[in-house]
């Protein structure tokens, strides 16, 4: 039995997807840029700043920087999917920790987590950790503010890096996989589903 549920912040329980498109006004260029800015912190590991990496990730699709400054300037704008309210709610009221940990500056992590409705237990980010998901370091990094082992936590991922990242230091992991993408090689997630109440079915409360 899990003790507690750990999300990723800006897929699993935020629309960021449409912060992105917002940026750009149309939705093909802004899931180019938004699978580079992915590649960049998949690959770097080691905290950089995120208003870097959204530059870098614009500029290597042709974006201007002036669309990366859109995203970041507009930033509190980020929404939750309709029904995370609901879902976390319903988390704690079963008794469960819940924690989210996000591929950002403390700052704009912070600010999206308020954004929730809910007081979590543990907010962490890239910035805190020292190091961007998938590396083991910053998944690690939320295990210890929350006081749990990774056989005691369910993630909920929003992205294809995170079902891996977080399988390999040993949570089970379900995908919140809203648009489709697809998987990557390596361990999957136990439930795949596309609104974020496959939670509330892999723990067996849908």
């Amino acid at each position: 039995m899990p003790k507690a549920i750990v999300f990723d912040l800006l897929t699993a329980l935020l629309d960021s997807w449409t912060l992105w498109t917002s940026a750009t006004n149309d939705p093909e260029t802004a899931l180019t840029w938004r699978k580079e800015y992915l590649r960049l912190t998949f690959s770097c590991g080691v905290y950089k700043p995120y208003s870097e990496l959204v530059h870098a990730s614009a500029r290597n699709v042709g974006l201007p920087s002036s669309a990366a400054d859109t995203l970041l300037s507009t930033w509190d704008s980020i929404r939750p999917w309709p029904e995370t309210r609901a879902v976390l709610v319903r988390l704690k009221e079963l008794g469960y920790r819940v924690g989210v940990v996000s591929n950002c500056s403390r700052e704009l992590g912070h600010r999206a987590a308020g954004k929730c409705g809910v007081e979590f237990d543990a907010v962490v980010t890239a910035e805190e950790a020292g190091f961007y998901k998938p590396a083991p370091e910053a998944y690690g990094a939320v295990l210890r503010e929350m006081g749990v082992e990774a056989e005691e936590v369910v993630f909920a991922a929003g992205s294809n890096g995170d079902v891996v990242g977080a399988g390999e230091v040993g949570m089970d992991v379900v995908w919140h996989n809203r648009i489709g993408l697809e998987g990557l090689p390596g361990r999957g997630a136990s439930i795949e589903g596309r609104e974020l109440g496959v939670v509330l079915e892999y723990l067996g409360e849908a």
